[in-house]
């Protein structure tokens, strides 16, 4: 079993950084009535393609309808041999890239933002505005579901389950009415989630020649610290108006579809 705190995280065998992004409060008068992000609707986490029949279980358990895939087309076929795509009877597995034609791994981000990988929150900013500037059509499909198909859990991954999903997240929960700090907290507990991957990711990293001898360079780009979620919520508010703004903006849904998302997200404690 794992020793990971329970909630948020859930052990579902085989698959890393598994957890529900619901049970946090919101803005009390928000939308009456409605003060906590809804549970067991919408969960995040890494890859899954080494969940067992176990995990495969327990994940049609939670009645898991649909899983959403952020990785691109080159990501994933470079992946294939090691880390293949798998189907789970029952569950939807649904491609909707954040990039369509880029491989967004770990280490091919930090080869990408290699110039940002110090300990200032300023890369993430950059790294993370980047996602948003290409994640529309992305995001639109999950915000989509949200939408039409309330009652229909679903969960949403990258390959480690931290920056394209993590983006995802902070947008809902953002949404939502969560503050910042609980949104960045959130975000933080990928640290825990991802910690048995670490050392899997930084073998990868360190044979690129911009992080050989850059250990804390790779270490500060794979990390999900508070301080960086903080950064890129101000980014976020400053330049699309919250994640309400993005979704209206960005997205392209209309207020009332919007107010609609957002109620959806919600029940009361």
């Amino acid at each position: 079993m794992s020793d990971l705190p329970s909630p948020p995280f859930v052990h579902i065998e085989g698959i890393h950084n598994f957890r529900d992004i619901g049970g946090y409060p919101v803005a009390t008068g928000e939308i009456k009535g409605l003060n906590e992000v809804r549970r067991h609707y919408i969960y995040r986490c890494a890859e899954p393609s080494k969940v067992t029949r176990e995990g495969e279980e327990h994940l049609l358990m939670l009645g898991i309808t649909t899983i959403y895939d952020l990785r691109s087309q080159p990501e994933i076929e470079n992946m294939q041999e090691n880390n293949p795509v798998v189907e789970i009877k029952g569950i939807a597995r649904v491609f909707a890239p954040v990039f369509a034609e880029r491989d967004s791994s770990p280490e091919q981000v930090a080869i990408r933002y290699q110039a940002y990988a110090s300990r200032q929150a300023d890369g993430f900013s950059r790294a993370y505005d980047d996602i948003l500037a290409s994640a529309a059509p992305s995001y639109r499909q999950m915000f989509t579901h949200i939408r039409d198909k309330p009652n229909e859990p679903f969960v949403v991954h990258c390959t480690a389950g931290k920056d394209r999903t993590g983006v995802f997240v902070a947008l809902v929960l953002g949404l939502a009415g969560a503050d910042a700090e609980t949104i960045a907290k959130e975000y933080e507990y990928t640290e825990a989630g991802l910690a048995p991957l670490i050392p899997h990711f930084m073998e990868r990293i360190s044979k690129e020649p911009h992080f050989t001898d850059n250990e804390e360079g790779a270490r500060n780009l794979l990390s999900s610290k508070k301080a960086n979620m903080l950064a890129v919520l101000k980014m976020i508010d400053a330049k699309y108006g919250g994640a309400m703004g993005y979704i209206k903006e960005r997205c392209n849904f209309s207020e009332e579809e919007a107010e609609q998302i957002k109620r959806n997200l919600l029940h009361n404690r």
